[in-house]
């Protein structure tokens, strides 16, 4: 008895430790960004004078060092990008995942197999070879090379919509067949309302993924004005050479705001999307 109070008092203390070294970087930003002057460090947690002229000095788009800060156009790019690649993503990664877990068909084992091991490689190893093909189709410093590569790339993580789509029962499907239906309209018109978890699901995962991704995006963009946000902030504080660091952090609040509204009002879905996907395989 007393080896289990031990073990759950510790498994507490380690949860706690751990939510605070979340939340406290989090945290740590958001009130920098009201603080008054441009260094981060401050005296106390909570500024002594607290300011919004970051968050003016964004929208407006101020000058540093000469250069002129389009964060109203960052952000419009990314959240371009960032929609069109989940509505095309999310599309490819269901078609896909109910192809694998209706139809029987050669060579499906072997495919299985294939994108489950391309999931294991981190996706920066490809990324000079996408760049010598975007290079040759002449698309590079496009925001819509992101939206071709992220969407493209969204099949790869149909395993959790094929697990979802293997508990819905085939009697649904077979009724509507036997009625003349095609496989389209059973897809559209049945399935797909019983999926509501499992497109919530694929849709934030496909939506964050493109809205916080920097590397790829580093490497594509080169002009100022398709620069999407996690490129403009970080360009923010090194191209600019620049020491707003509170600029930064008022960029980055504005920047988490969208995903976290998103999963706030969608976490049922989410939750529900994940837990029924991964109860078979």
């Amino acid at each position: 008895m007393k080896t289990s109070i031990w073990k759950l008092t510790l498994s507490y203390i380690l949860l706690i430790l751990i939510a605070l070294a979340c939340i406290y970087p989090a945290a740590f930003t958001v009130m920098s960004s009201f603080k008054a002057g441009s260094s981060l460090f401050s005296e106390t947690f909570i500024p002594r004078a607290l300011t919004l002229d970051h968050y003016k000095n964004l929208f407006q788009g101020a000058d540093l060092s000469n250069k002129q800060i389009p964060f109203v156009r960052w952000f419009w790019n990314t959240l371009q990008v960032a929609v069109t690649s989940m509505i095309l993503g999310t599309l490819i990664q269901l078609i896909t995942a109910y192809a694998i877990s209706r139809f029987r068909f050669a060579g499906r084992k072997a495919i299985m197999s294939t994108v489950l091991v391309l999931g294991m490689f981190p996706g920066f190893m490809s990324m000079i070879a996408i760049y010598i093909l975007l290079l040759q189709m002449n698309m590079l410093d496009s925001k819509w090379a992101l939206v071709l590569v992220y969407s493209a790339g969204a099949a790869l993580g149909m395993f959790v919509a094929k697990g979802y789509f293997d508990t819905l029962p085939k009697a649904l499907e077979e009724s509507a067949r036997i009625d003349g239906a095609s496989h389209w309209t059973v897809f559209w018109r049945i399935i797909l309302p019983l999926s509501k978890p499992i497109i919530t699901y694929v849709s934030l995962t496909t939506f964050t993924g493109a809205w916080v991704d920097f590397i790829f995006a580093r490497l594509i963009l080169r002009s100022r004005e398709n620069w999407t946000l996690a490129v403009g902030l970080f360009e923010l504080v090194d191209n600019y050479q620049s020491t707003e660091f509170t600029l930064f952090a008022a960029g980055s609040v504005l920047a988490a705001i969208p995903v976290a509204v998103l999963f706030m009002f969608l976490q049922r879905f989410l939750i529900d999307g994940l837990t029924a996907g991964a109860t078979k395989g």
